[in-house]
């Protein structure tokens, strides 16, 4: 009995000592995969990154990772204008399979899912890319939009300023608008043309109601999926396969 209750005693500081050492492990994995995201990307701050599961020393030894989480507050992402980005905030990310090379200087993902958001002052600059100028929409009549907000049901509420006749009208009008995502590409479509009290032509109205939003180069290779609008902004989720963390 005393040999077997020495063998537990054993059994559990050997179990101990295994916990801590994983632990220790992936600690120091994290912050080598998140130094390591943070260059590649050239990331202002160093991103937050989660390791699960349990053993990791088993799945270094296997050289993959099975769910890797990343955590970016703040990303400036390309949106094919030189010079020109729009913030996302929150970006989160799921990571699957992730193989990797012994020092971490290189972990690829197999698949990858998402989700971030896009204040809606983010694309206001987006519906105001053609500068801080009204647009002609017909002559005597000049619009711009002026405000972004949360709709309702899955809606942007997009307010538009306007002057008929050298006469800014008191307030701005507003329409519901559809958020969709085509490609890279987020895109505002007015369900009806805001009522100026004259007859507009469509394309006219719509050059200013319409617009729409590139979102390139977000980290690793992810591509957006699709959006919807909510109470702050916009909501993004994002998807890809063979998404690169570092290297």
């Amino acid at each position: 009995m005393r040999a077997l209750r020495i063998l537990l005693i054993v059994a559990v500081i050997l179990g101990g000592l295994f916990v801590i050492a994983d632990r220790v492990a992936v600690g120091f994995a994290e912050d080598e995969v998140a130094d390591r995201l943070r260059t590649s990307e050239g990331l202002a701050t160093t991103p937050d990154v989660s390791i699960k599961g349990f053993p990791f020393l088993t799945q270094v030894a296997g050289g993959e990772l099975d769910d890797v989480e990343v955590g970016i507050k703040d990303y400036e992402a390309a949106t094919g204008v030189s010079g020109q980005n729009i913030r996302i905030d929150d970006l989160n990310a799921q990571m699957r399979d992730v193989a990797f090379s012994g020092d971490y200087s290189s972990a690829t993902a197999a698949t990858a899912t998402g989700s971030a958001t896009i204040t809606y002052a983010e694309l206001l600059k987006a519906a105001q890319s053609a500068g801080s100028e009204p647009t002609q929409v017909i002559p005597g009549v000049t619009a711009t939009v002026v405000g972004l907000s949360d709709g309702g049901n899955g809606k942007i509420k997009v307010e538009v300023e306007a002057t008929v006749a050298g006469t800014k009208l008191p307030q701005p009008v507003s329409v519901l608008s559809t958020v969709t995502v085509e490609g890279d590409t987020v895109k505002v479509k007015a369900d009806s043309l805001p009522n100026l009290g004259i007859d507009l032509a469509d394309n006219r109205m719509r050059a200013v109601t319409d617009f729409e939003q590139k979102i390139d180069g977000l980290p690793g290779g992810i591509k957006l999926d699709s959006v919807e609008a909510a109470k702050t902004g916009v909501d993004i989720t994002v998807k890809g396969s063979n998404v690169s963390l570092a290297g």
